[in-house]
C-alpha cells in the first residue's frame, strides 16, 4: 500500500510539472474609494451599474490588487496622495474580503516615490542613517501589524517604489537640484551599502509580520537590461532577502515590446531564482501618457490600440514561465475632477460611459492556461472545503506549508 501511494505521488509530481503555478492579475486600485465617495458609477459593457465593483473585477477573472501607502500623505497637496495607513487598511480589507490577493506598496515618502523622487518623509527628516534603518524597520513593522489586525494581511510586500537609485535620500529642500546626482558621501560603494541595509531593515520587519508574504523589489529600469541586472546582481552579492523582481513597463517611457523581452530575457539568464511581476504598466487609449516613445503606428491611441498593446503584453509575458504577475496601474480611474485635478489616459474605464474599455477583458487572459490544465490553485465552491494531507489527516485550516493535499475530493499541490 505504501509503495503504490509513493508512485502515486511520483506519477502526480511529475505530471503536474506542465501545470503552470500561480499567476496573479489585477491593477492598483488605489483610488476606488475616491471615486466611490464621489459617486462614480462603475458599469459592465453592457451598461449596468456594478455594486460590487470589487466582487465584479473578480467574476471578469482578475485576482489580486496593489495599493500604495505613503507615510504622511497630509504633507502633499496631490488628490492623489492620500492614502495613509487608515485608508489602506480599509480599502485592503475589502480586497481581502472579496477573496483576491493583496499587494501593499511601501512608498517610504509624504509623496510620490519614483526614480526621480525618493524624499524622505518630513517626519524622518532629521534622523541620521543609523536612525533611519531602524526607523524603517520600525514603521514596517507597525504598519504590517496594523494591517494584520485589521483583517488586511498582505499577500505580496514592495519595499519600496520604483528603486532603482536608492530611497530616503533626504529632503527636497535640501536637494542640490540635480535628479542624477543622489549622493550622501563621495563613494558611490558607501551609498548602495546604505541603501541595501535599508531594503533588509524592512525586509527583516516583513518576514517578522507577514511570514508568508512575498517581498518584491521594484525596478523601473526594463529598457536598460545592463543597468537592471547590475541592480539585482548587487541585491544577489549582498545576500538580500527577496522574493520576486517587480518591474514597470509603460511604452510611452520603456520603449516597444522587443525591449521588455530583452528584459526579461536577461533577467532570466542571470538565475537570480527569482519570480518576476510587472507590477505596473498602462497604455492610452486617447493621448500619449509620455514623450520617449511613440507606439501609435503599431498600437493606435484609441480603445482597439489599447486591446491590441494589452493583447500582445499577455501574449509575451504568458511566454516567460518566471512571469507570475501583471497590474495595471490606475485601471479604475474614471475621469472626476472632484477625486483628482486630471485624469490617467490609459485607464481601463471609459470617461464618458463608466464601461469597461476592451483592454479591461483582456487582462484575464494572464491568468489562463495555455496548456490545457486548469489552475489547480483557483478558487472555485467545493462540496467539502476542508483541507487534508496525503495522508487522510484532516487540518484546521487552509495549508500554508508546501505540499500534497487534497481538498474538495481533488489533489492539490500548495506551492
Amino acid at each position: 500500500m505504501k509503495l503504490l501511494k509513493l508512485l502515486f505521488i511520483t506519477t502526480l509530481l511529475c505530471s503536474t510539472n506542465a501545470l503552470r503555478a500561480q499567476k496573479y492579475v489585477g491593477g492598483d486600485i488605489s483610488m476606488l474609494p475616491k471615486y466611490e465617495e464621489a459617486g462614480v458609477e462603475y458599469k459592465d459593457k453592457d451598461g449596468n451599474t456594478v455594486s460590487d465593483v470589487l466582487g465584479f473585477f473578480k467574476e471578469e477573472g482578475l485576482n489580486a490588487m496593489r495599493v500604495r501607502l505613503f507615510v504622511d500623505p497630509s504633507q502633499d497637496n496631490d488628490k492623489a496622495v492620500c492614502q495613509d495607513i487608515e485608508y489602506v487598511k480599509a480599502l485592503g480589507k475589502r480586497i481581502k474580503d472579496a477573496g483576491m490577493k493583496l499587494m501593499l506598496d511601501f512608498h517610504y515618502s509624504d509623496t510620490w516615490a519614483d526614480p526621480a523622487k525618493q524624499w524622505t518623509p518630513d517626519a524622518w527628516k532629521d534622523l541620521t542613517d543609523d536612525q533611519l534603518r531602524e526607523k524603517i524597520y520600525e514603521y514596517t513593522k507597525e504598519s504590517l501589524e496594523q494591517m494584520v489586525a485589521a483583517g488586511a494581511t498582505p499577500d505580496f510586500i514592495q519595499t519600496g517604489n520604483e528603486i532603482s537609485y536608492g530611497m530616503l535620500w533626504g529632503t527636497k529642500a535640501k536637494a542640490d537640484g540635480n535628479n542624477t546626482n543622489r549622493c550622501y558621501t563621495n563613494s558611490p560603494e558607501a551609498n548602495w551599502t546604505r541603501f541595501i541595509n535599508l531594503l533588509k531593515k524592512a525586509g527583516k520587519a516583513c518576514r517578522e509580520v507577514c511570514p508568508e508574504a512575498k517581498i518584491i523589489i521594484h525596478s523601473e529600469r526594463t529598457p536598460k537590461s545592463d543597468v537592471l541586472t547590475d541592480f539585482f546582481d548587487r541585491m544577489t552579492n549582498a545576500s538580500l532577502d527577496y522574493d520576486i523582481i517587480g518591474l514597470s513597463y509603460y511604452p510611452d517611457h520603456h520603449g516597444n515590446l522587443a525591449k521588455l523581452e530583452t528584459a526579461l530575457t536577461s533577467l532570466e539568464n542571470k538565475n537570480y531564482g527569482k519570480d518576476i511581476m510587472i507590477v505596473e504598466t498602462g497604455y492610452s487609449y486617447a493621448w500619449h501618457i509620455g514623450d520617449t516613445f511613440d507606439y501609435s503606428a503599431t498600437y493606435p491611441l484609441t480603445e482597439e490600440g489599447q486591446r491590441h498593446f494589452t493583447e500582445d503584453l499577455v501574449t509575451k509575458l504568458n511566454n516567460h514561465e518566471s512571469v507570475k504577475g501583471l497590474f495595471w496601474w490606475w485601471p479604475e480611474d474614471n475621469g472626476n475632477k472632484m477625486v483628482t485635478s486630471g485624469w490617467w489616459n490609459a485607464a481601463l474605464y471609459d470617461h464618458n460611459t463608466g464601461k469597461p474599455y476592451a483592454a479591461f477583458y483582456e487582462l484575464k487572459n494572464f491568468n489562463n492556461s495555455s496548456s490545457g490544465f486548469q489552475d489547480i490553485t483557483k478558487e472555485h465552491k467545493c462540496k467539502d472545503c476542508s483541507w487534508y494531507t496525503i495522508g487522510g489527516r484532516r487540518l484546521g485550516n487552509e495549508p500554508s506549508k508546501s505540499g500534497i493535499y487534497i481538498n474538495d475530493k481533488k489533489i492539490k499541490i500548495v506551492r
